[in-house]
């Protein structure tokens, strides 16, 4: 690993956790989480994957563009060091991928034909979850120190976290919105129920009832129903 001044170490750390920013881009963040990984490594490249709903690693990022299908053919063929570090939960080194073809003899080959030596898969984990891997490329044999393991392990553990507390946020959000839309609902609803109440002189546990019928023989929501009866009040007749 190359050596790193305090500060630049310090202001890396700094930006990789920032993402509650307003215009938090995703693939944006995860470019910069390579080029700034690979900096700070040393390393030729950097790649990334993040595993999908179906917990299916797929390609998000690289520190150059030429890693690209290296990591799109690693993924493809189900082996390599990224999908064992993301089912290990645990780091993979390979300091000599000249020396790797039995254990990876698809991924090792190639990866040396593209022109690399070494190779470190980094998972991006928190606890127990996992939730992808970061690969380090090395032009030649011989790899990280492990300092260098533990800074870009760290680096990884609070990029995780700072995705998986965005994508609580944004959950949250989600959950806010229909919790809002709900209340609104409802409040539009309490309105209609005042409405049917005069309109057929009914109580209002009744009203609701001849609301809640109307909603579901006809399948429509009910919150609809009540908004389109608040707004165009039917005459004085019962359905």
């Amino acid at each position: 690993m190359t050596t790193v001044p305090a500060e630049r170490l310090a202001d890396v750390f700094v930006e990789v956790a920032d993402t509650l920013v307003d215009d938090f881009d995703l693939i944006e963040f995860l470019q910069m989480l390579t080029s700034r990984t690979a900096e700070l490594a040393g390393a030729a490249a950097a790649g990334l994957l993040l595993a999908d709903q179906q917990g299916n690693l797929q390609f998000m990022a690289a520190s150059e563009e030429d890693t690209k299908m290296l990591e799109l053919f690693q993924v493809q063929n189900h082996e390599g060091p990224y999908q064992d570090c993301f089912r290990t939960g645990r780091p993979v080194a390979n300091a000599d991928l000249g020396a790797a073809a039995d254990r990876w003899p698809v991924f090792a080959p190639r990866a040396v034909e593209a022109g690399f030596g070494s190779v470190y898969a980094i998972p991006m984990r928190l606890r127990t979850e996992t939730i992808g891997a970061l690969n380090l490329f090395g032009d030649g044999a011989g790899g990280l120190q492990p300092d260098g393991m533990h800074i870009v392990q760290a680096l990884a553990d609070v990029a995780t976290i700072g995705l998986l507390q965005e994508r609580a946020v944004r959950r949250g959000e989600v959950l806010t919105e229909q919790l809002q839309s709900a209340l609104n609902s409802r409040i539009i609803i309490e309105q209609a129920k005042g409405v049917i109440a005069q309109i057929y002189t009914v109580d209002i546990n009744q009203a609701f009832e001849l609301l809640r019928g109307y909603s579901r023989r006809h399948h429509l929501r009910i919150g609809n129903v009540a908004r389109a009866l608040v707004t165009d009040p039917p005459p004085a007749s019962r359905t």
